[in-house]
This record gives structure tokens, sequence and C-alpha cells, in this order.
């Protein structure tokens, strides 16, 4: 019985652990298309006329960065 209940832990731990994973992706995905939202944001108001250079560029850098850190597959969809 207790091989039973370990094994039983084990298998809830492993899910446990694969929501938590699946949990960090979704929301690095979201933080991801947030920026790339911000970035589409700050080159259309600089086209514009009501942006600036530098707000775009900071944009663009804090999208590298977050693709530095964490990959581009929000970028696929994936």
């Amino acid at each position: 019985m207790a091989n039973f209940l370990d094994r039983a832990k084990e298998q809830a731990q492993s899910a446990l652990n694969q929501g938590k994973q699946k949990v960090d992706e979704l929301q690095q995905q979201r933080a991801g298309n947030e920026l790339l939202k911000q970035l589409g944001a700050a080159y259309y108001a600089e086209r514009r006329g009501s942006g600036s250079a530098e707000a775009t560029q900071q944009a663009l850098s804090a999208l590298e960065a977050h693709i530095s850190a964490h990959g581009d597959g929000f970028l696929r969809g994936t």
C-alpha cells in the first residue's frame, strides 16, 4: 500500500509541475504579446508625429530583452 501511495504522490507532483510550467509559459507568452503591442503602438505614434524615436527604441529594447530571456515562441504562436 505504501508503494502505491508513493507512486500516486509522484504522479501528482509531476502533474503539478507540468501545470506550473504551462502557467509560466502562458504568462511569458502574454508578456511577450503585450511588449509586441507596446512596440507597435510606439512605432505608430512615432509615425503619426505624436511619439518619439526614443519611446520606440525603449519598447524594442524591452521586447528584445524578453526574447533573450524567454525565447521568441510567442511570435510564432507556440
